[in-house]
Formats: structure tokens, sequence, C-alpha cells
């Protein structure tokens, strides 16, 4: 069999294709399936099997839109309660594409519906471990109890996990290739490897979850100190068990206005720079600098699902490019429009005397925006207030503003966004971005 690896690195994501025999298989395809259909017709494979090994929190899939278009089926488990076309796919079932065995194991844990999938092809086995298995570590078993079609308590996920990772696994040989649908970076686990793929064999050596401990202790592992958990990963779980719209499409909608001006909620996605140069009052200052940014991880932490904005690029030929970015998390249907700006429309954001704030720092109210796990573990200003980025524009309103405030982070990305929500929330008080600055402090 061929095994093909696709990465998204914004938001450290793996989707993969299986080729035997002229036939293909997409597992846990993200939103854009271009990618897919162009290794089919480089392969000259017909596209027959859509796997989904659970219903994503952290991005949206494009199943849907390669059944349509492909005719593909789509399998999940039943558990799932999917209300798109598909055939359910649980212990002991198979599909065989080509010379290739596709068998699915129920791995509940991350998900009371995930499931992994074998697929062996003579002495080769490969296993396709959805956000199960990771390469370190496990799914995380926090996502569930507030929204899919079935929902659990993260201690009965923990515990599903637990006997998952006990009996799951078992049958399975040592050599058999782990390919997991994330890698580090996603927050969908907690200390994930950089690898891309590893080995049962190594897994079961080095992952913690695998190490012989009680049930309690277990559970109190993989609960302790997992990161925050985005606005919008609800919002993604229901989409993704109905199906997303074609992307094109969606895309299309979206008017786009150029040298203009626009009220109501701003996303501008320039660079810090320009941004403060100049912007419309209010705006959420949320950057597409390089193609790695995580740019849809704090959209969909900062703003809410279904909460409608306008978007600010750059020019006019980045927008389809853009789109596709707001759309990898289904906010695509929230964008009224996306505008370039007018000159003379623009408000500046107010510069940081850094060498008055080193000299005097107890003139300024420090506000750090890092998750709670960063603050934790190292705090680089004693005095300074927490208040998590994805929280930020709840939490506003009880920062005093009876001093000057500056916002810092770990490197200068998010505190760029966060300054901007404060500026927005926060009126007669200047507020300072550390940004880059903050390495001065560590």
């Amino acid at each position: 069999m061929t095994i093909k690896q696709f990465e998204y690195k914004p938001l450290a994501h793996y989707s993969y294709a299986i080729i035997s025999d002229g036939k293909m298989a997409v597992i846990d395809p993200e939103r854009n399936p271009a990618q897919y259909y162009d290794f089919a017709k480089a392969n000259n494979a017909k596209i027959v099997a859509v796997l989904e090994t659970h219903p994503h929190a952290d991005f949206v899939s494009s199943h849907l839109q390669i059944h349509k278009e492909t005719g593909a089926t789509i399998y999940n488990s039943e558990k799932l309660g999917a209300d798109y076309p598909h055939e359910f796919f649980d212990d002991g079932d198979t599909i065989e594409l080509g010379k290739v065995i596709l068998k699915a194991i129920n791995t509940p844990g991350h998900s009371p519906d995930s499931i992994t999938i074998v697929a062996t092809d003579g002495n080769e086995t490969a296993l396709f471990t959805g956000d199960t298995l990771f390469i370190g570590d496990v799914g995380r078993p926090d996502l569930r109890e507030k929204v899919g079609n079935m929902q659990a308590k993260r201690e009965e996920l923990a515990e599903m996990m637990y006997e998952t990772m006990q009996h799951k696994f078992t049958d399975l040989p040592d050599e058999a290739i782990v390919y997991p649908a994330h890698g580090a970076g996603s927050l969908c686990g907690k200390n994930l490897s950089e690898a891309a793929s590893s080995t049962l064999g190594d897994e079961r050596k080095f992952n913690w979850a695998f190490k012989e401990k009680s049930k309690e202790k277990f559970i109190e592992t993989i609960l302790d100190g997992q990161p925050f958990i985005p606005h919008y990963f609800g919002f993604n779980v229901d989409t993704n068990k109905v199906g997303a719209a074609n992307l094109q499409p969606s895309i299309d909608l979206i008017p786009f206005r150029e040298n203009t001006s626009a009220e109501g909620l701003i996303v501008d996605i320039r660079n810090e720079a320009d941004f403060k140069k100049g912007h419309l009052e209010g705006s959420i200052n949320i950057q597409i600098f390089t193609e790695d940014a995580k740019f849809e991880t704090w959209l969909g932490s900062i703003i809410e699902p279904n909460e409608p904005f306008t978007l600010v690029i750059d020019k006019k030929e980045n927008k389809d490019e853009i789109l596709h970015r707001v759309a990898k998390i289904g906010y695509e249907k929230q964008v009224r429009q996306v505008i370039t700006l007018a000159e003379k429309q623009h408000v500046t954001s107010d510069r940081l005397d850094l060498a008055d704030f080193k000299n005097h720092p107890e003139k300024y109210t420090i506000v750090d925006i890092r998750n709670q796990s960063e603050i934790d573990q190292e705090k680089f200003f004693k005095k300074a207030l927490s208040h998590p980025l994805n929280e930020l524009r709840e939490t506003a309103k009880n920062i005093p503003t009876d001093k000057p405030i500056v916002v810092h982070c770990a490197g200068g990305y998010r505190s760029a966004s966060g300054s901007s929500v404060l500026e927005k929330e926060l009126k007669n008080v200047p507020v300072y971005d550390l940004s880059e600055a903050v390495n001065d402090f560590k």
C-alpha cells in the first residue's frame, strides 16, 4: 500500500491517503480537499472511501464535500450520530481497498466515538489513531462535556482512555506504524512529540500512557495541566457531525471592497507594525504574517462562533488565501465582508517608552495574557495580572485603569492581539504592547 501524510502546520494536523490497486481512501481530511484530488490524479487512483476517526474539534473536515464530488463512501463510528450519508465502522468491521484491509477498533477516550483504523497489506501494518494515540501522548479527554451527539464528563472519558490503552492495542504488532491526526502544537493534547509518526513498539516503550500505573494515577495524569479550550472547538464538533458546506462556494459568497471603512466587530490580519501605524478604531489584530502562524487557533479563541465580523486584509491578491484559512475552522460564514483600508481613516496604537518601563515598572499595570499553564511554570513580572488571551474580551473589565497598561505574552505574537483587545475594551487609558521586548525580561 502507498500511504501519504499531509500536514497543515498552523493546526499541527495530519491527514492521510492510502492507495492500493487504483483505489484510494482519505482519513481525517482538512477543509480543502484539493490536495487529495491532486494526489489521486497523480497516482491514477479513484477516491472510494473517506474515514473519520471522530468529529474533530479543532478543524472542519471536508468529508461531506469529498463524498458529494467523488461519490466516496464516508465511514465513521455509529456512536458519532452523523447527520450525513455514511456507513458505520466499528469494532470488527472491515473495508477492502484493493489489497489493503481496513479494520476498525473503537478506541474511546478523547471522545466517546473515537476509532482507530488498522490498515494491513501482507506483513505491513499501519495504525491511523486519530486523536486517541499521539506520538508520546494521548488525546485530551475534556472536550466533549458540552458538545456533540454523545456527551461525557472528562472523568468518564479519562477512564475510557485508560481502558483503551490497557486493552485495545494489545494484539497489534510492535512494528505497526502509528500515524496520528496531530503533532506538536495541537491543543488536542499537552505533550505531543515533534515526530510525525512512530512505531507501536516505541510507543509502548516511551509513551507515558502505556506505562504500568493504577487507573486513578492514569486519570490524574491525563487530566492535569491540559491546555485551554478555544471557543470554536464545540462549534467544529457540531459542524463536522452535520458536514460542512463545499469550500469554494462558501468563500465566493463573501463580498470584497477596496479602500473603505467598516463598523462593528473588525478583525485585522495585517502584521503588527502596519496595524499599529493605522487601523480602524476597535479593530482586533490577529496576524497572518507567516504560513505557519497560528491564526486559526487565535481567531477561534478570541472570536465566538456565529459572531459576525469584518475582515481587514493587506491587499486584494491575498483575499482567497486568507479566507481559506478562516474556513479551516468554519468561520467563513461569519465574515460580513473583506476589505482593504482607505487612507486617513485610521487610529494609531500608543508606543511604549521601553526605557521608562524598565526603570519604573511600578508605574504600569502589567497584564500577562499567556495560558495559565505557562504562567504556572514561570512569571516574568511578579505583579503581573493574569488574563489569558482566550478569555481577555470577557475579563478586560476587571483590569484596573488607574495606570497605563502593558500587555505581554511569551514572544510577541499574542500580545499584538491582546493589546488590541484592550484598546477596544478599555477607554481613556493608554495600552502598550511589550511585543518582542518581553525577551529582555526573561
